[in-house]
Formats: C-alpha cells, structure tokens, sequence
C-alpha cells in the first residue's frame, strides 16, 4: 500500500494494490516524506469511501481519542445488526473528542431525551453505555451517564439502508430546513458558512438529531433551566439568533423549541462560529 497523504503522524490518504483510495490508521505511517510504501502489517484499520471533508476534522481530533474511536467503532460493527456508514469513526472521535472536552471544562449539558433514546434505540444505548465506562477509564474523566445517549444517537444516525418515498420526502424537507437555519445564522451573526466544511457537518448532524426528535415528537420540556439562562446573560447574539430559528421552525413546521433545546442550539451555533473565525460575543 503506498500512504500519498499524511493526515498526522499515524493517519495517511493511501492507494491500495487495487488503485483504490482509502484513509489508513498505523503508526508512523503519516510520518517522512510522500509518497513512501506502507507494510500491510503497519496497518490497523482502513476506510473506503470517507466525506473528504471529515478528513480536515481529523487533524483536530487527539491521535489517541481518534484511536480510541476506530476500534469502538469496529466493535459497534459486530454489535450491531446493520451495516454502519464508513465515517463512522470519525463522527464517533468528534463526539468523544467534544464531550472530554466539555467534562474537563466542567460543562455539563443534560440529555433530557436518554430514557426516550434507552426505550427506542435499545441495542445502541448498549453500546453507548459500555463506551462511557471505557472513556471515563481510558481518559480519567467524569463523564455522564447521559452521553451514552448521544453516542447512541450518532450510531443510529451512521446506520446505512434504503429509504422508503415518504423518509426520502421528509429528508429533503430536514436538508431544507438545515439551509434556512443556516441562513438565519448567516444573516443574525453576520458571517459565511462554509458548507464543505467538517465543522458544519458536525453542526447539521446536530440540527438532524433535533429534526429526528421534532419528527418522532419527542421534543421534552424540562423544569429546571439555570444553564440556559446563565447562557442567555453571556452570549445575547446567540441567544437572539437561536430564538429566531425556534420562530422560524414554530413557523414552518408548528413545534415549539423548549429551552433545552435551545441550550443545544446554543452550543453547536458557536461551536460552527469558532471554527468559521468568528465568535459569539460576550454581552
């Protein structure tokens, strides 16, 4: 196999035998100069048919943690009885990447739908959970139960099969939506959205876990909103931008956004904000 592209010191763009192109993990295969000849035996995972644009998030993402994400995605594979997309691991690093992140800040965003995600996705919250315990053991944190909620999400979500006529409707009906939000960020925070970007790949995979549970009416109302508000004294633009796109969906689609959602919302806008160069000010 020959490595063409470093990614990092043990990820590479590579060619195999065949002159197919696939994103190889190994260590040391990254490193010296392009293109050399990798072993087969230096390798330890391949992937065909990645998003290019998930390869600019891995240079983001710790080495260990995107690691750590390969070989839970491998066994999420067995587990599971269906196939899952081959980003799979990629989208799984980020989101072990981000919720490490968050625990070590002492950020602690709830999960008010883990028991509806538990009671639908069964099998996937297994899984979810088992991960929490590794992570908190692998990187010495205190994470929350309620993550493995979120990492069942991103496996249902990487889930590959057909979809019928109406899923294809309400998908195009989601990607519509996704771009007006995107718009409204656009105009309210004054700024570009690069839509190539992985910084919005994993803003719109958010937005589509929000229009999976608007879809599934699953949308809660939680009692208890001190984060949201202490959010609200912080970060006015963002709070203001985030009460237009709840108007504009009651609007669209007739579904209230409670604060919880917001508080999502919150988080993931200035998330794409950060990365696209600009970010939400401070009152």
């Amino acid at each position: 196999m020959q490595a063409i592209r470093s990614i990092n010191n043990n990820i590479a763009i590579c060619i195999d035998s065949s002159g197919n192109e696939c994103v190889a993990m190994g260590k040391g295969i990254g490193f010296g100069k392009m293109p050399h000849e990798v072993a087969l035996a230096q390798i330890t995972h391949t992937y065909y048919s990645v998003d290019k644009h998930y390869l600019d998030g891995i240079r983001e993402i710790p080495e260990d943690v995107i690691a750590f994400a390969a070989e839970a995605a491998e066994h999420a594979r067995e587990e599971l009885p269906y196939a899952l997309s081959p980003n799979m691991a990629f989208l799984l690093a980020d989101h072990i990447a981000f919720a490490i992140k968050r625990a070590r800040e002492h950020l602690q965003v709830r999960m008010p739908l883990a028991y509806d995600v538990e009671q639908n996705y069964p099998e996937e919250y297994k899984v979810g959970k088992r991960l929490v315990r590794r992570i908190r053991k692998e990187f010495l944190i205190d994470l929350g139960d309620d993550e493995a909620a979120g990492i069942a999400m991103n496996l249902v979500n990487a889930r590959l099969e057909s979809a019928s006529e109406q899923d294809a409707a309400r998908s195009q009906g989601d990607e519509l939506m996704l771009e007006e939000i995107t718009e409204i960020v656009e105009d309210e925070l004054g700024m570009r959205v690069d839509r190539s970007s992985f910084a919005f790949s994993r803003y719109a995979t958010h937005l589509h876990y929000l229009f999976e549970r608007i879809h599934r009416d699953e949308v809660l109302h939680a009692d208890e909103f001190g984060c949201y508000r202490d959010l609200f004294e912080r970060y006015p633009k963002g709070l203001a931008c985030v009460e237009r796109i709840a108007a504009h969906i009651q609007r669209s689609w007739g579904v209230s956004i409670d604060d919880d959602e917001k508080l999502y919302l919150v988080v993931h806008i200035g998330r794409i904000c950060v990365k696209e160069g600009k970010r939400v000010e401070r009152a």
